[in-house]
């Protein structure tokens, strides 16, 4: 059996995610006690309609048991049990624009707590279930949407064994993506927008991409970061990794980083299974 166990700070899109995986088929439960996950286990494992069956879990600062999560986690019986912990989050400053847009009021708030202290309190809170995370996800650019189609493409469509690996782009002027697990710095190669005709094109398109193929440092950076990730990645592997997400970053995101992150996914594609690529300044994840 399947089981994952989605937490992460309040507004980062937890209730989206579980809704993602309910539409694939999970059993979904909001809001479950920590103490009672080797409990739910056993009891799939002892029901002949559920030995078999996806659980999805949310695990969240609702939660009065949080402290004994590590220990939990680290003792459950993993015989036959594929699970996985998602770790959802934002920055502050986006979590507070969200609770304020919908007027929600944040589990943790008080008298005395306003509601950055209560985001800010969330995470010393949750540190335990992040540190454990095999997947953290940075939903603080991303709509709805493109949440639930990571999780469809990321989660549920990922085949049981092997590394997921994502190559995400991104503009170092709108922020370093914090779920990254590699981060690669490609501003010094040279740059489409500061010709006229390329400007208001992205790496998706033939011209950008002819250009920066006729560039040998680009063709020199594409060789290194490649040549690095061949041969750590299946170390990453031997140690059980599940996912990984590597950054590719430029000015804006909109032309050098595009491009190498599509030519380094369609590298990977040929051997590896699960290989994603996201853009996140032109609104991919």
């Amino acid at each position: 059996m399947k089981l994952i166990i989605i937490s992460g700070r309040s507004g980062s899109g937890k209730s989206t995610a579980l809704r993602a995986l309910e539409d694939a088929g999970f059993n979904c439960i909001d809001n479950f006690p920590v103490s009672l996950l080797q409990s739910l286990v056993d009891n799939a494992r002892n029901d002949e309609l559920q030995k078999d069956s996806n659980i999805a879990v949310c695990v969240d600062a609702r939660n009065t048991d949080l402290a004994g999560f590590p220990q939990i986690l680290r003792s459950m019986d993993r015989n036959d049990l594929d699970c996985e912990v998602i770790y959802l989050d934002a920055l502050s400053g986006t979590l507070v624009k969200r609770f304020s847009e919908t007027r929600r009021r944040h589990p943790l708030t008080s008298a005395s707590t306003d509601l950055l202290q209560a985001i800010d309190a969330e995470k010393t809170l949750l540190e335990g279930i992040a540190d454990l995370s095999d997947l953290t996800i940075d939903t603080t650019l991303m709509r709805g949407g493109e949440l639930t189609d990571l999780i469809r493409t990321r989660v549920v469509a990922k085949t049981e064994q092997g590394l997921s690996l994502l190559f995400r782009s991104f503009g170092f002027k709108f922020g370093v993506p914090v779920d990254a697990d590699m981060v690669f710095d490609i501003r010094c190669l040279p740059n489409p927008h500061w010709i006229p005709e390329l400007q208001p094109l992205t790496g998706l398109d033939s011209e950008v991409q002819e250009y920066l193929q006729a560039q040998p440092d680009v063709g020199a950076m594409f060789d290194d970061v490649r040549g690095y990730l061949s041969r750590w990645i299946p170390k990453f592997e031997d140690d059980n990794r599940t996912y990984m997400t590597i950054a590719i970053g430029c000015t804006g995101g909109q032309h050098r980083s595009v491009y190498l992150a599509e030519r380094l996914g369609a590298h990977f594609e040929q051997s590896l299974d699960n290989v994603l690529v996201r853009h996140r300044q032109l609104g991919g994840g």
